[in-house]
Protein backbone atom coordinates (compact mmCIF):
# COMPACT_ATOMS: atom_id res chain seq x y z
CA UNK A 1 0.00 0.00 0.00
CA UNK A 2 1.12 3.72 -0.54
CA UNK A 3 0.83 4.88 2.68
CA UNK A 4 2.67 1.68 4.18
CA UNK A 5 6.80 1.71 4.77
CA UNK A 6 8.51 -1.21 4.37
CA UNK A 7 10.20 -2.24 7.39
CA UNK A 8 11.92 -5.92 5.82
CA UNK A 9 12.78 -7.70 2.67
CA UNK A 10 14.34 -9.91 2.43
CA UNK A 11 15.20 -13.41 0.14
CA UNK A 12 16.23 -17.31 1.26
CA UNK A 13 17.58 -19.18 -1.75
CA UNK A 14 18.12 -22.83 -0.67
CA UNK A 15 18.82 -22.15 2.77
CA UNK A 16 20.51 -18.86 2.18
CA UNK A 17 18.90 -15.60 3.85
CA UNK A 18 19.18 -12.20 2.14
CA UNK A 19 18.43 -10.21 4.85
CA UNK A 20 17.29 -6.00 4.73
CA UNK A 21 19.33 -3.33 5.97
CA UNK A 22 17.73 0.64 6.00
CA UNK A 23 20.15 2.99 4.92
CA UNK A 24 20.25 6.40 3.94
CA UNK A 25 19.24 7.24 -0.02
CA UNK A 26 22.25 8.65 -0.64
CA UNK A 27 24.18 5.92 0.67
CA UNK A 28 22.17 3.48 -0.91
CA UNK A 29 22.53 5.12 -4.42
CA UNK A 30 25.86 5.14 -4.42
CA UNK A 31 26.15 1.67 -4.01
CA UNK A 32 23.46 0.97 -6.50
CA UNK A 33 25.17 2.66 -9.03
CA UNK A 34 28.99 1.12 -8.16
CA UNK A 35 26.71 -2.60 -9.00
CA UNK A 36 25.35 -1.03 -11.97
CA UNK A 37 28.80 0.02 -13.19
CA UNK A 38 29.99 -3.63 -12.92
CA UNK A 39 27.42 -4.66 -15.00
CA UNK A 40 24.80 -6.60 -12.89
CA UNK A 41 21.59 -6.53 -13.65
CA UNK A 42 19.20 -3.62 -12.14
CA UNK A 43 15.18 -3.31 -12.99
CA UNK A 44 13.39 0.38 -12.24
CA UNK A 45 9.30 -1.09 -12.44
CA UNK A 46 6.67 2.56 -12.18
CA UNK A 47 4.30 2.08 -9.66
CA UNK A 48 0.39 0.84 -10.94
CA UNK A 49 -2.63 1.28 -9.37
CA UNK A 50 -4.11 3.90 -7.26
CA UNK A 51 -3.67 2.22 -3.61
CA UNK A 52 -0.98 -0.08 -4.67
CA UNK A 53 3.21 0.11 -5.03
CA UNK A 54 4.63 -2.69 -7.42
CA UNK A 55 7.66 -3.75 -7.54
CA UNK A 56 9.66 -6.58 -8.76
CA UNK A 57 13.10 -8.98 -8.20
CA UNK A 58 15.48 -10.14 -10.83
CA UNK A 59 17.63 -13.37 -9.73
CA UNK A 60 18.55 -16.24 -11.49
CA UNK A 61 17.76 -19.49 -9.71
CA UNK A 62 18.72 -23.25 -10.38
CA UNK A 63 16.01 -25.49 -11.41
CA UNK A 64 14.40 -27.41 -7.96
CA UNK A 65 15.85 -24.76 -5.93
CA UNK A 66 13.21 -23.58 -3.00
CA UNK A 67 12.97 -19.82 -2.44
CA UNK A 68 11.17 -17.75 -0.03
CA UNK A 69 10.66 -13.87 -0.77
CA UNK A 70 9.42 -12.15 2.71
CA UNK A 71 8.25 -8.51 2.96
CA UNK A 72 7.15 -6.70 5.92
CA UNK A 73 5.33 -3.35 5.65
CA UNK A 74 3.54 -1.39 8.46
CA UNK A 75 0.51 0.68 7.75
CA UNK A 76 -2.39 2.42 10.02
CA UNK A 77 -5.30 1.81 8.43
CA UNK A 78 -7.28 5.11 8.38
CA UNK A 79 -11.14 4.54 9.04
CA UNK A 80 -13.65 6.68 6.21
CA UNK A 81 -17.46 6.26 6.62
CA UNK A 82 -17.48 3.63 9.34
CA UNK A 83 -15.24 0.92 8.37
CA UNK A 84 -11.66 0.59 7.63
CA UNK A 85 -10.25 -1.19 4.46
CA UNK A 86 -7.59 -3.86 4.05
CA UNK A 87 -6.51 -4.59 0.40
CA UNK A 88 -4.85 -7.19 -0.54
CA UNK A 89 -3.68 -7.87 -4.55
CA UNK A 90 -4.52 -11.50 -5.51
CA UNK A 91 -2.71 -11.90 -9.06
CA UNK A 92 -0.51 -14.83 -8.69
CA UNK A 93 -1.14 -15.14 -12.97
CA UNK A 94 -0.58 -18.89 -12.43
CA UNK A 95 -2.14 -22.40 -10.58
CA UNK A 96 -0.41 -22.04 -7.10
CA UNK A 97 -0.50 -25.45 -4.81
CA UNK A 98 -0.85 -23.33 -1.79
CA UNK A 99 -2.33 -20.52 -1.62
CA UNK A 100 -3.24 -18.99 1.13
CA UNK A 101 -4.60 -14.96 3.22
CA UNK A 102 -4.54 -14.60 6.48
CA UNK A 103 -6.68 -11.57 8.49
CA UNK A 104 -6.43 -12.44 12.26
CA UNK A 105 -6.46 -9.41 15.26
CA UNK A 106 -9.74 -7.95 13.77
CA UNK A 107 -12.25 -7.31 16.89
CA UNK A 108 -15.86 -6.93 14.51
CA UNK A 109 -16.00 -8.20 10.99
CA UNK A 110 -17.92 -5.28 9.31
CA UNK A 111 -18.08 -6.69 5.60
CA UNK A 112 -16.95 -9.99 4.57
CA UNK A 113 -16.03 -11.30 1.08
CA UNK A 114 -18.43 -13.49 -0.87
CA UNK A 115 -17.60 -15.13 -4.32
CA UNK A 116 -19.45 -18.10 -6.23
CA UNK A 117 -16.77 -19.77 -6.22
CA UNK A 118 -14.24 -18.89 -3.86
CA UNK A 119 -15.07 -19.70 0.06
CA UNK A 120 -13.58 -17.78 2.99
CA UNK A 121 -14.25 -18.85 6.22
CA UNK A 122 -15.38 -15.64 8.58
CA UNK A 123 -14.81 -15.95 12.34
CA UNK A 124 -15.07 -13.63 14.92
CA UNK A 125 -11.16 -11.65 14.87
CA UNK A 126 -10.46 -14.14 12.02
CA UNK A 127 -10.59 -14.12 8.09
CA UNK A 128 -8.80 -17.31 6.15
CA UNK A 129 -8.57 -17.44 1.79
CA UNK A 130 -7.68 -20.29 0.44
CA UNK A 131 -8.44 -21.27 -2.50
CA UNK A 132 -7.43 -25.36 -3.69
CA UNK A 133 -6.22 -25.42 -7.41
CA UNK A 134 -10.06 -26.28 -8.62
CA UNK A 135 -11.31 -23.79 -6.71
CA UNK A 136 -8.88 -21.50 -8.85
CA UNK A 137 -9.43 -22.43 -12.14
CA UNK A 138 -11.21 -21.20 -14.74
CA UNK A 139 -12.83 -24.00 -15.99
CA UNK A 140 -12.39 -28.57 -15.37
CA UNK A 141 -8.82 -29.09 -16.24
CA UNK A 142 -7.43 -25.63 -17.39
CA UNK A 143 -4.23 -25.02 -16.39
CA UNK A 144 -5.11 -20.98 -15.70
CA UNK A 145 -6.14 -19.26 -13.39
CA UNK A 146 -9.06 -16.88 -12.71
CA UNK A 147 -7.52 -15.40 -9.31
CA UNK A 148 -6.74 -11.71 -10.41
CA UNK A 149 -8.26 -9.19 -8.65
CA UNK A 150 -8.78 -6.93 -5.32
CA UNK A 151 -9.11 -9.30 -1.87
CA UNK A 152 -10.78 -6.88 0.01
CA UNK A 153 -11.62 -6.50 3.92
CA UNK A 154 -13.62 -4.14 5.35
CA UNK A 155 -14.84 -3.74 8.87
CA UNK A 156 -14.54 -2.01 12.14
CA UNK A 157 -14.28 -2.41 15.69
CA UNK A 158 -16.53 -2.64 18.34
CA UNK A 159 -16.08 0.87 20.84
CA UNK A 160 -17.65 0.60 24.55
CA UNK A 161 -16.43 4.04 24.53
CA UNK A 162 -16.02 7.45 22.49
CA UNK A 163 -12.06 6.42 23.15
CA UNK A 164 -9.99 3.83 23.28
CA UNK A 165 -6.24 4.21 25.26
CA UNK A 166 -3.31 1.92 24.83
CA UNK A 167 -0.29 2.13 26.59
CA UNK A 168 2.62 -0.24 26.77
CA UNK A 169 6.67 0.09 27.58
CA UNK A 170 5.77 3.86 27.62
CA UNK A 171 4.24 5.08 24.90
CA UNK A 172 0.60 5.57 24.67
CA UNK A 173 -2.00 5.71 21.37
CA UNK A 174 -4.97 7.10 22.03
CA UNK A 175 -8.25 6.65 19.12
CA UNK A 176 -10.34 8.32 18.96
CA UNK A 177 -14.19 8.17 17.62
CA UNK A 178 -17.04 9.24 19.12
CA UNK A 179 -20.48 8.32 18.11
CA UNK A 180 -24.47 9.76 18.38
CA UNK A 181 -23.30 13.30 18.00
CA UNK A 182 -25.68 15.95 16.43
CA UNK A 183 -24.10 16.83 13.16
CA UNK A 184 -22.72 20.42 12.65
CA UNK A 185 -24.10 22.27 9.83
CA UNK A 186 -21.83 22.68 6.75
CA UNK A 187 -20.87 25.56 4.34
CA UNK A 188 -19.43 24.60 0.91
CA UNK A 189 -18.50 26.01 -2.33
CA UNK A 190 -18.00 24.04 -4.82
CA UNK A 191 -15.23 25.69 -7.27
CA UNK A 192 -15.87 23.81 -10.77
CA UNK A 193 -12.90 23.99 -13.51
CA UNK A 194 -14.93 23.99 -16.73
CA UNK A 195 -11.75 25.02 -19.22
CA UNK A 196 -10.98 23.18 -22.65
CA UNK A 197 -9.15 20.00 -20.65
CA UNK A 198 -12.32 19.22 -18.83
CA UNK A 199 -14.10 18.77 -22.15
CA UNK A 200 -15.63 15.46 -22.78
CA UNK A 201 -16.29 12.26 -20.14
CA UNK A 202 -14.07 14.34 -17.30
CA UNK A 203 -17.20 17.03 -17.76
CA UNK A 204 -20.08 14.73 -17.80
CA UNK A 205 -18.68 12.58 -15.08
CA UNK A 206 -18.44 15.79 -12.72
CA UNK A 207 -21.41 16.56 -13.50
CA UNK A 208 -22.79 13.71 -12.84
CA UNK A 209 -20.95 13.67 -9.49
CA UNK A 210 -22.74 17.02 -8.28
CA UNK A 211 -25.57 16.02 -9.38
CA UNK A 212 -25.36 13.03 -7.04
CA UNK A 213 -23.82 15.23 -4.43
CA UNK A 214 -26.73 17.68 -4.56
CA UNK A 215 -29.11 14.64 -3.55
CA UNK A 216 -27.17 14.38 -0.19
CA UNK A 217 -27.06 18.12 0.76
CA UNK A 218 -28.73 18.76 4.36
CA UNK A 219 -31.44 20.83 4.26
CA UNK A 220 -29.57 23.46 7.17
CA UNK A 221 -26.44 23.74 4.80
CA UNK A 222 -25.52 26.40 2.79
CA UNK A 223 -23.66 26.00 -0.25
CA UNK A 224 -22.65 27.61 -3.97
CA UNK A 225 -21.21 26.87 -7.20
CA UNK A 226 -18.30 28.91 -8.62
CA UNK A 227 -17.08 28.16 -12.23
CA UNK A 228 -13.53 29.13 -13.87
CA UNK A 229 -11.81 28.90 -16.79
CA UNK A 230 -10.24 32.49 -18.20
CA UNK A 231 -13.70 33.45 -16.65
CA UNK A 232 -15.37 33.39 -13.30
CA UNK A 233 -18.94 32.22 -12.86
CA UNK A 234 -20.88 32.68 -9.67
CA UNK A 235 -23.87 30.42 -9.54
CA UNK A 236 -25.32 32.66 -7.11
CA UNK A 237 -23.47 36.07 -5.30
CA UNK A 238 -23.82 34.34 -2.06
CA UNK A 239 -24.19 31.86 -0.46
CA UNK A 240 -27.98 29.96 -0.56
CA UNK A 241 -29.36 27.58 2.12
CA UNK A 242 -30.29 23.79 0.76
CA UNK A 243 -34.27 24.41 0.32
CA UNK A 244 -35.80 22.00 -2.42
CA UNK A 245 -36.36 24.59 -4.12
CA UNK A 246 -32.67 26.19 -4.56
CA UNK A 247 -31.42 22.58 -4.82
CA UNK A 248 -33.44 21.83 -8.23
CA UNK A 249 -32.21 25.63 -9.71
CA UNK A 250 -28.67 24.38 -8.80
CA UNK A 251 -29.44 20.65 -10.35
CA UNK A 252 -30.33 22.94 -13.77
CA UNK A 253 -27.46 24.89 -13.62
CA UNK A 254 -24.56 21.89 -13.37
CA UNK A 255 -26.80 20.37 -16.09
CA UNK A 256 -26.12 23.56 -18.37
CA UNK A 257 -22.27 23.53 -17.59
CA UNK A 258 -19.98 23.33 -20.84
CA UNK A 259 -15.80 23.31 -21.16
CA UNK A 260 -14.22 25.81 -22.57
CA UNK A 261 -11.28 28.08 -22.06
CA UNK A 262 -8.21 28.49 -20.17
CA UNK A 263 -7.69 28.02 -16.66
CA UNK A 264 -7.69 30.78 -14.09
CA UNK A 265 -7.28 29.04 -10.50
CA UNK A 266 -6.22 32.10 -8.70
CA UNK A 267 -8.92 34.51 -9.34
CA UNK A 268 -11.33 31.75 -8.55
CA UNK A 269 -10.28 30.33 -5.36
CA UNK A 270 -9.89 34.28 -4.31
CA UNK A 271 -13.58 34.76 -5.39
CA UNK A 272 -14.73 31.70 -3.45
CA UNK A 273 -13.16 33.30 -0.38
CA UNK A 274 -15.03 36.50 -1.28
CA UNK A 275 -18.81 34.76 -0.99
CA UNK A 276 -17.97 32.68 2.07
CA UNK A 277 -16.46 36.06 3.95
CA UNK A 278 -20.14 38.08 3.40
CA UNK A 279 -22.16 35.74 5.28
CA UNK A 280 -20.13 35.48 8.14
CA UNK A 281 -19.09 39.03 8.72
CA UNK A 282 -23.26 39.23 8.62
CA UNK A 283 -23.45 36.34 10.70
CA UNK A 284 -26.43 35.11 8.45
CA UNK A 285 -24.90 31.84 8.81
CA UNK A 286 -25.35 29.10 12.01
CA UNK A 287 -22.79 30.00 14.57
CA UNK A 288 -21.67 26.68 14.93
CA UNK A 289 -21.30 25.80 11.63
CA UNK A 290 -18.07 24.52 9.51
CA UNK A 291 -17.21 26.77 5.99
CA UNK A 292 -15.09 24.39 3.37
CA UNK A 293 -14.20 25.04 -0.18
CA UNK A 294 -13.83 21.95 -2.46
CA UNK A 295 -12.06 22.68 -5.66
CA UNK A 296 -11.78 20.41 -8.68
CA UNK A 297 -9.39 20.70 -11.40
CA UNK A 298 -7.37 19.21 -14.07
CA UNK A 299 -4.81 21.57 -14.96
CA UNK A 300 -2.37 24.04 -13.99
CA UNK A 301 -3.18 27.66 -14.49
CA UNK A 302 -3.17 29.40 -17.93
CA UNK A 303 -4.61 32.63 -17.34
CA UNK A 304 -4.51 35.16 -14.60
CA UNK A 305 -2.13 34.50 -12.33
CA UNK A 306 0.13 32.21 -13.27
CA UNK A 307 3.20 32.24 -10.73
CA UNK A 308 2.67 28.82 -8.64
CA UNK A 309 4.32 30.57 -5.29
CA UNK A 310 2.24 33.85 -5.92
CA UNK A 311 -1.22 32.00 -6.16
CA UNK A 312 -0.28 29.69 -2.65
CA UNK A 313 0.18 32.92 -0.84
CA UNK A 314 -2.48 34.55 -2.41
CA UNK A 315 -4.66 31.36 -1.36
CA UNK A 316 -3.35 31.72 2.00
CA UNK A 317 -3.46 35.54 3.02
CA UNK A 318 -7.40 35.27 1.92
CA UNK A 319 -8.15 32.47 3.89
CA UNK A 320 -6.70 33.06 7.04
CA UNK A 321 -6.51 30.35 8.70
CA UNK A 322 -10.43 30.43 8.77
CA UNK A 323 -11.61 27.87 6.25
CA UNK A 324 -10.73 24.45 4.86
CA UNK A 325 -9.89 23.91 1.58
CA UNK A 326 -9.76 20.58 -0.47
CA UNK A 327 -8.60 20.14 -3.66
CA UNK A 328 -9.27 16.97 -6.28
CA UNK A 329 -6.73 16.33 -9.02
CA UNK A 330 -8.49 15.30 -11.51
CA UNK A 331 -6.34 12.78 -13.93
CA UNK A 332 -2.38 13.26 -14.28
CA UNK A 333 -2.34 17.18 -16.42
CA UNK A 334 -1.23 19.30 -13.39
CA UNK A 335 1.58 19.75 -10.94
CA UNK A 336 -0.19 17.80 -7.42
CA UNK A 337 2.49 19.33 -5.34
CA UNK A 338 1.14 22.66 -6.36
CA UNK A 339 -1.92 21.53 -4.84
CA UNK A 340 -0.77 19.37 -2.18
CA UNK A 341 0.95 22.52 -0.91
CA UNK A 342 -1.78 24.83 -1.35
CA UNK A 343 -4.53 22.46 0.47
CA UNK A 344 -1.97 21.51 3.55
CA UNK A 345 -1.33 25.33 3.77
CA UNK A 346 -5.06 26.10 4.26
CA UNK A 347 -6.32 23.26 6.54
CA UNK A 348 -7.45 20.75 4.24
CA UNK A 349 -6.05 18.29 1.68
CA UNK A 350 -5.57 17.02 -1.41
CA UNK A 351 -7.07 13.74 -3.49
CA UNK A 352 -6.30 12.39 -6.91
CA UNK A 353 -8.97 11.52 -8.87
CA UNK A 354 -8.22 8.97 -11.55
CA UNK A 355 -9.43 9.03 -14.63
CA UNK A 356 -11.44 5.95 -14.80
CA UNK A 357 -15.45 4.39 -15.71
CA UNK A 358 -15.86 5.46 -12.10
CA UNK A 359 -14.56 8.66 -11.84
CA UNK A 360 -18.10 10.14 -10.45
CA UNK A 361 -18.13 7.52 -7.85
CA UNK A 362 -14.54 8.33 -6.75
CA UNK A 363 -15.76 12.67 -6.14
CA UNK A 364 -18.96 11.42 -4.47
CA UNK A 365 -16.93 8.77 -2.40
CA UNK A 366 -14.23 11.95 -0.98
CA UNK A 367 -17.40 14.40 -0.64
CA UNK A 368 -18.93 11.49 1.45
CA UNK A 369 -16.16 11.42 3.58
CA UNK A 370 -16.27 15.28 4.96
CA UNK A 371 -20.06 15.68 4.01
CA UNK A 372 -21.18 15.18 7.65
CA UNK A 373 -18.68 17.41 10.79
CA UNK A 374 -19.82 16.35 13.80
CA UNK A 375 -17.22 18.36 15.92
CA UNK A 376 -15.07 21.49 15.22
CA UNK A 377 -11.63 22.65 16.76
CA UNK A 378 -10.76 19.34 18.67
CA UNK A 379 -8.15 19.81 21.19
CA UNK A 380 -6.99 16.50 22.38
CA UNK A 381 -5.21 16.88 25.85
CA UNK A 382 -2.79 14.73 28.16
CA UNK A 383 -1.25 14.30 31.46
CA UNK A 384 1.16 17.94 31.55
CA UNK A 385 4.77 17.47 32.72
CA UNK A 386 3.96 13.85 31.64
CA UNK A 387 3.87 13.08 28.49
CA UNK A 388 6.03 14.03 25.60
CA UNK A 389 6.74 13.90 21.58
CA UNK A 390 2.90 14.06 20.88
CA UNK A 391 1.96 13.45 17.14
CA UNK A 392 -0.30 15.98 15.47
CA UNK A 393 -3.21 16.49 18.74
CA UNK A 394 -5.23 19.36 17.21
CA UNK A 395 -7.71 19.13 14.27
CA UNK A 396 -9.88 21.37 12.30
CA UNK A 397 -13.09 18.79 12.52
CA UNK A 398 -13.79 15.53 13.00
CA UNK A 399 -16.24 14.01 10.82
CA UNK A 400 -18.89 11.19 10.84
CA UNK A 401 -17.21 7.43 10.28
CA UNK A 402 -13.72 8.63 10.64
CA UNK A 403 -10.96 8.31 13.80
CA UNK A 404 -8.27 10.66 15.44
CA UNK A 405 -5.33 8.74 16.27
CA UNK A 406 -2.77 10.11 18.57
CA UNK A 407 0.79 8.84 19.85
CA UNK A 408 3.08 10.06 22.52
CA UNK A 409 5.97 9.27 24.80
CA UNK A 410 5.12 9.03 28.78
CA UNK A 411 8.11 10.47 30.17
CA UNK A 412 6.70 10.10 33.94
CA UNK A 413 7.97 6.58 35.44
CA UNK A 414 5.76 6.86 38.69
CA UNK A 415 3.08 7.78 36.56
CA UNK A 416 -0.36 5.54 37.75
CA UNK A 417 -3.48 6.32 36.06
CA UNK A 418 -3.14 8.06 32.18
CA UNK A 419 -6.13 10.86 31.42
CA UNK A 420 -7.43 11.86 28.28
CA UNK A 421 -9.24 15.05 27.87
CA UNK A 422 -11.04 16.09 24.16
CA UNK A 423 -11.98 19.07 23.83
CA UNK A 424 -14.09 20.17 20.96
CA UNK A 425 -17.11 22.83 19.49
CA UNK A 426 -20.37 20.41 19.17
CA UNK A 427 -23.21 21.73 17.32
CA UNK A 428 -25.24 23.16 20.37
CA UNK A 429 -22.69 23.39 22.45
CA UNK A 430 -18.63 22.70 23.74
CA UNK A 431 -18.21 19.27 24.51
CA UNK A 432 -15.61 17.40 26.54
CA UNK A 433 -14.70 13.79 26.19
CA UNK A 434 -12.52 12.35 29.31
CA UNK A 435 -10.63 8.89 29.19
CA UNK A 436 -8.92 7.57 32.49
CA UNK A 437 -7.59 4.45 32.71
CA UNK A 438 -4.83 2.28 34.77
CA UNK A 439 -1.62 2.07 33.24
CA UNK A 440 -0.70 -1.28 34.94
CA UNK A 441 -4.04 -3.14 34.59
CA UNK A 442 -3.67 -1.49 30.27
CA UNK A 443 -0.69 -3.12 29.92
CA UNK A 444 -1.62 -6.46 31.29
CA UNK A 445 -4.89 -6.74 29.84
CA UNK A 446 -2.53 -6.39 26.06
CA UNK A 447 -0.06 -9.12 27.02
CA UNK A 448 -1.88 -11.66 25.57
CA UNK A 449 -2.44 -9.65 22.48
CA UNK A 450 0.95 -10.84 20.02
CA UNK A 451 0.15 -8.06 17.55
CA UNK A 452 -0.25 -4.98 20.13
CA UNK A 453 2.41 -6.27 22.78
CA UNK A 454 6.04 -5.33 22.56
CA UNK A 455 7.51 -2.42 20.83
CA UNK A 456 3.81 -2.01 18.54
CA UNK A 457 2.92 1.26 20.49
CA UNK A 458 6.34 2.86 20.26
CA UNK A 459 6.54 1.78 16.11
CA UNK A 460 3.37 3.30 15.92
CA UNK A 461 4.19 6.22 17.87
CA UNK A 462 7.36 6.38 15.14
CA UNK A 463 5.41 5.66 11.74
CA UNK A 464 2.99 8.85 12.96
CA UNK A 465 5.38 11.29 13.28
CA UNK A 466 7.22 9.80 10.23
CA UNK A 467 4.01 10.64 8.19
CA UNK A 468 3.51 14.10 9.49
CA UNK A 469 7.38 15.37 9.63
CA UNK A 470 6.73 14.17 5.78
CA UNK A 471 3.42 15.75 5.42
CA UNK A 472 5.38 19.00 7.22
CA UNK A 473 7.82 19.39 4.95
CA UNK A 474 5.74 20.17 1.68
CA UNK A 475 4.60 23.35 2.57
CA UNK A 476 7.67 24.34 4.86
CA UNK A 477 10.22 27.09 4.08
CA UNK A 478 13.99 25.78 2.97
CA UNK A 479 15.61 25.80 6.40
CA UNK A 480 12.92 24.14 8.15
CA UNK A 481 12.61 21.77 5.06
CA UNK A 482 15.73 20.47 5.95
CA UNK A 483 15.47 20.23 9.92
CA UNK A 484 12.10 18.44 9.48
CA UNK A 485 14.43 15.96 6.68
CA UNK A 486 16.71 15.55 9.10
CA UNK A 487 14.59 14.41 12.06
CA UNK A 488 12.45 12.21 9.50
CA UNK A 489 15.13 10.13 8.57
CA UNK A 490 17.20 9.68 11.82
CA UNK A 491 13.54 8.40 13.16
CA UNK A 492 13.10 6.15 9.76
CA UNK A 493 17.05 4.63 10.24
CA UNK A 494 16.05 3.96 13.93
CA UNK A 495 12.99 2.22 13.33
CA UNK A 496 14.03 0.52 10.06
CA UNK A 497 11.49 2.37 7.69
CA UNK A 498 11.35 2.70 3.94
CA UNK A 499 10.15 6.17 3.49
CA UNK A 500 10.91 9.42 0.76
CA UNK A 501 14.77 9.81 2.14
CA UNK A 502 16.09 6.06 2.69
CA UNK A 503 16.40 2.82 1.06
CA UNK A 504 16.61 -0.87 1.87
CA UNK A 505 19.58 -2.69 0.55
CA UNK A 506 19.38 -6.59 0.51
CA UNK A 507 22.71 -8.42 0.89
CA UNK A 508 24.15 -11.86 1.13
CA UNK A 509 25.23 -12.76 4.22
CA UNK A 510 28.64 -14.06 3.47
CA UNK A 511 29.68 -11.69 0.86
CA UNK A 512 30.20 -8.42 0.66
CA UNK A 513 27.86 -5.57 0.00
CA UNK A 514 28.49 -5.19 -3.84
CA UNK A 515 25.89 -8.23 -4.31
CA UNK A 516 23.17 -6.21 -3.28
CA UNK A 517 19.01 -5.28 -4.16
CA UNK A 518 17.28 -2.00 -2.97
CA UNK A 519 13.80 -1.53 -2.34
CA UNK A 520 13.71 2.37 -2.48
CA UNK A 521 10.37 4.56 -2.11
CA UNK A 522 10.96 8.21 -3.79
CA UNK A 523 9.94 11.50 -2.38
CA UNK A 524 7.95 12.29 -5.46
CA UNK A 525 4.03 11.83 -4.00
CA UNK A 526 2.65 11.11 -7.35
CA UNK A 527 5.05 8.72 -9.05
CA UNK A 528 6.28 6.45 -6.30
CA UNK A 529 9.05 4.32 -7.65
CA UNK A 530 10.35 0.89 -6.23
CA UNK A 531 13.78 -0.07 -7.37
CA UNK A 532 15.74 -4.00 -7.09
CA UNK A 533 18.46 -4.84 -8.06
CA UNK A 534 20.73 -8.18 -7.74
CA UNK A 535 23.94 -9.59 -8.91
CA UNK A 536 23.30 -12.96 -10.67
CA UNK A 537 25.19 -15.26 -10.07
Amino acid sequence: PKTAFITNFSMTIDGITYLGNIKEKEAAKKQYEKVVSHGHTAGLVKASGRKTEKFTVSVNIAAASKVTFELTYKELLKRHLGKYEMLIKVKPKQLVKQFQVNCSGISFIFSSIYTEQLKTLIETGHVSFKPTIDQQQTCENCSTSFLDGDFTIKYDVKRDSPGNLQIINGYFVHFFAPANLRRVPKNVIFVIDFSHSMLGQKMEQTKEALLKILDDVKENDHFNFILFNNRIISWKEYLVKATLDNLKEAQKFVKSIKATGSTNINDALIRSVEVMNEPHKEKVLPERSSSTIIMLTNGNPTSGELNQGKIQENVKNAIQGRYSLYKLAFGYDMDYNFLEKMALENNGLTRCIYEDSDSALQLQSFYHEVATPMLREVQLYYPINATSELTQNNFNHYYDGSEIVVAGCIIDNHLNSFTADVKAQGANNDVTFTEQVDIDETAKALQHKEYIFGDYIERLWAYLTIQQLLEKRISAQEEKWRNLAAEALELSLKYKFVMPLTSMVVTKPEDNEDKAAIADKPVESRDIFIVLLHNLI
